[in-house]
């Protein structure tokens, strides 16, 4: 896979020890119009495979787990929500998101044109969550989702 992304975009995207630099590789993505379609093209079905494969052994551990959680950062843009029991949205208000987005140099208003509108991904959430609070608000309402969700079947 490396090699097909540094024939796409270049050596430019390679770090000094030959790896991806995603930083570097996210510039060239993003300003190369088909390049996010070719990068999800390599990526999607490799992520969704090892996905599927690591859930299904999670599944088959005795005793299996109360809760599986996969983190699907494009589970709407990618049609995956029907892989799933329940889908869980932890999101933020806008300018939160902005500044973290920019905290990590990235181009929000870029990110954010690929994705899914915020408003319409809690809308389509079993269970959602603005994080615009302390990480032990956010570590009681998992629990609580947990302590919910998490019987066994």
């Amino acid at each position: 896979m490396r090699d097909a992304v540094v024939e796409r975009f270049g050596a430019a995207v390679l770090d000094a020890d030959g790896r991806i630099d995603r930083a570097a590789l996210g510039g060239s993505v993003f300003g190369d119009p088909d390049g996010m379609a070719f990068l999800e093209g390599l990526l999607h079905p490799r992520v969704g495979a090892e996905r599927k494969r690591w859930v299904a052994a999670q599944r088959a551990r005795r005793p299996a787990p109360p809760v599986i959680v996969c983190e699907v950062p494009l589970l709407f843009e990618v049609a995956a929500e029907g892989d799933f029991d329940a889908v869980v949205v932890v999101s933020a208000s806008d300018a939160i998101r902005r500044a973290r987005v920019a905290a990590r140099g990235q181009d929000f208003a870029a990110r954010a044109a690929r994705q899914l509108p915020e408003a319409d991904k809690l809308a389509r959430a079993d269970e959602s969550y603005v994080n615009d609070g302390t990480l032990d608000e956010l570590g009681e309402w998992v629990g609580d989702i947990v302590r919910r969700r998490g019987a066994p079947r």
